[in-house]
């Protein structure tokens, strides 16, 4: 097996990464949806900035699921078994204990040149060793078991600490992407017998205000289950001072790290506010989330935009349009136009993101999609949580309207390949959460790579990067103290107004203030929001622990070489 290629890691800590999710190509499901991309985007930054990094995530037999079209157009949800020949099997086997029970545990190897990551590990459960309820820990991605979805993390925080081990890699930093992992953390306390000795090594990530972003469970469950690695609950109690029923994993991920990000300016202030007057937390710095612009950007594009070349900027964006017009014919039948004026709403299916907000003026709705002046086109993709059956219910009511329009699609299958050919062939990014409810949100940062002019709700990423008119169109912010629907309809009025009284008359009857907002936006994306300024900022902020900084006093090398017995 290919060995960690030989790096210059002079005075910086080695980090391994530990994430559920990680988007490194269409063809390896082990993704489903933002955290994933951005996992991926981080780990192609690192590698290409020689950062000594190795990356664990779990090999997910079904994947997250393969979204496909029922009969009648509307979605359905496929779990079919996934063969990867380019990733390499270790032979190693060792256990851990989940649900009081040993579970055997291998990993596979991807090495750094397939797509130009990090080292990475991916663990599996799915041995003959197990019985198969052992086996199916590693099956679905996000399972919709509670008991199945903590062993999960148990796989990943302690399963990707004693792969580490058997490896002979003895990482600096412990860097726990979202609370999933958080098992890692007890693991390493059992080891190390000191809270501030896991605090000295420990950074975790948070992702989502939201209450499905950061779990809370039974803490007898938990403790029955192996969580906590062993360690009595009433220690584990004391040490993260967590005593309700409810274990809150992002509170005790607070407790247990050394250093936090929130993914944002803007989601610093908001988890800031979350947290207040919670005694006994980590600093939550602000990092905001980036983009691998190799990997997704357009450098025809580019090029045009900083010699302002503008005849190239029109044909490449026409002849991106038709290429995602095939895919748009061949899953609904609608032949659009790539001189007419397209829209995409495009990311995961979740109630806050508001994919059908333009829905909630069914008249308004159809004097948009009728105007022969101004015409449009608009594409909805995304996928829902497969167990989230009023999200399914949303794109299933968008599938239904779309038949009553010759100009209207819902598309199925969002993952890495389509995700960028809607960013191509988008002329509207059209982002819509509820004010506070994003934390990062990166779609529209991969769709300003290819000349999408974003229009979104003032949330998220979208401060640090929006001039309103200039480079994007910014909706005016909703009264955080009205009720949701109150906010849904002024966003919606707003929204409405600014394409009918300005995004369409400048695209139809100025295009050349179209241009230069599209070349504004091409130019300003980077390099702030390329991934390797975000990858720097990690080790800059995050990774500068107490046991990082001896570390790099004391100049050590910290990446050894791989272990012969790995080398199979």
């Amino acid at each position: 097996m290919e060995s960690i290629p030989s790096i210059s890691t002079e005075r910086m800590p080695f980090v391994a990464y530990f994430s559920m999710e990680f988007a490194f190509a269409q063809y390896l499901k082990t993704y489903s949806g933002g955290l994933g991309f951005l996992a991926g985007s981080h780990m192609r930054s690192a590698y290409t900035l020689h950062q000594p990094m190795v990356a664990i995530g779990i090999l997910w037999k079904y994947g997250y699921y393969d979204q496909v079209h029922k009969a009648d157009q509307t979605m359905d949800v496929l779990f079919m078994e996934k063969h990867y020949s380019f990733l390499q099997p270790t032979n190693l086997r060792f256990q851990i204990q989940i649900n009081q029970a040993p579970v055997w545990v291998t990993a596979y190897y991807l090495p750094p040149t397939v797509f130009g990551t990090v080292p990475t590990y991916f663990l599996s459960t799915d041995l003959p060793e197990n019985d198969y309820l052992a086996q199916t820990v590693c099956h679905r991605l996000y399972d919709p078991n509670p008991e199945t979805r903590i062993a999960s993390s148990i796989l990943l925080g302690i399963g990707g600490a004693k792969l580490l081990e058997q490896l002979q890699l003895k990482p600096d930093v412990y860097h726990m992407n979202e609370s999933h992992p958080l098992p890692l953390a007890f693991y390493l306390l059992r080891q190390l017998g000191r809270r501030e000795a896991v605090r000295e090594r420990l950074v975790f990530t948070t992702h989502t205000p939201e209450e499905a972003g950061n779990p809370r469970s039974d803490c007898r469950l938990l403790d029955r289950m192996g969580f906590f690695d062993g360690l009595p609950l009433e220690e584990v109690q004391r040490t993260t001072g967590l005593y309700d029923e409810q274990f809150n994993w992002a509170l005790g991920a607070l407790r247990m790290a050394g250093r936090a990000n929130a993914v944002s300016r803007r989601h610093q202030e908001v988890s800031q506010q979350l947290w207040q007057g919670t005694p006994d937390i980590c600093p939550i710095i602000a990092i905001t989330n980036a983009q691998n612009h190799p990997f997704w950007g357009d450098p025809t594009l580019d090029a045009a935009a900083a010699a302002h070349d503008d005849a190239t900027l029109i044909t490449r964006k026409r002849a991106n349009k038709r290429a995602l017009f095939d895919l748009v014919a061949n899953q609904t039948g609608d032949l659009y136009d790539p001189n007419i004026f397209t829209i995409v709403w495009a990311r995961r299916f979740a109630g806050y993101k508001r994919p059908d907000l333009l829905l909630s003026d069914p008249a308004r709705f159809d004097r948009l999609l009728t105007n022969p002046n101004y015409p449009v086109q608009i594409i909805w993709a995304g996928k829902p949580y497969p167990f989230d059956y009023a999200s399914i219910g949303t794109f299933d009511r968008l599938v239904h309207v779309s038949k009553q329009y010759t100009n209207c699609s819902v598309l199925v299958g969002y993952e890495l390949y389509l995700s960028k050919r809607l960013k191509q062939g988008a002329d509207v990014w059209l982002n819509t959460p509820r004010l506070t409810r994003e934390a990062s949100g990166t779609s529209g940062m991969t769709a300003a790579m290819n000349g999408a002019i974003n229009c979104s709700t003032n949330d998220g990423w979208i401060p640090e990067f929006a001039r309103n008119g200039i480079n994007s169109f910014v909706l005016p912010e909703a009264d955080l103290t009205w009720p949701a629907h109150q906010q849904d309809d002024f966003d919606a009025e707003n929204l409405y107004t600014l394409l009918e009284t300005v995004i369409l008359p400048m695209y139809y009857e100025q295009p050349e203030q179209w241009l230069q907002l599209m070349k504004n936006s091409l130019l300003d994306i980077r390099p702030y929001f390329d991934a390797d300024r975000m990858a720097r900022e990690y080790y800059e902020h995050l990774y500068s622990l107490p046991q990082a900084a001896q570390l790099r006093s004391e100049n050590k090398s910290v990446a050894p070489p791989m272990p012969s017995d790995a080398q199979s």
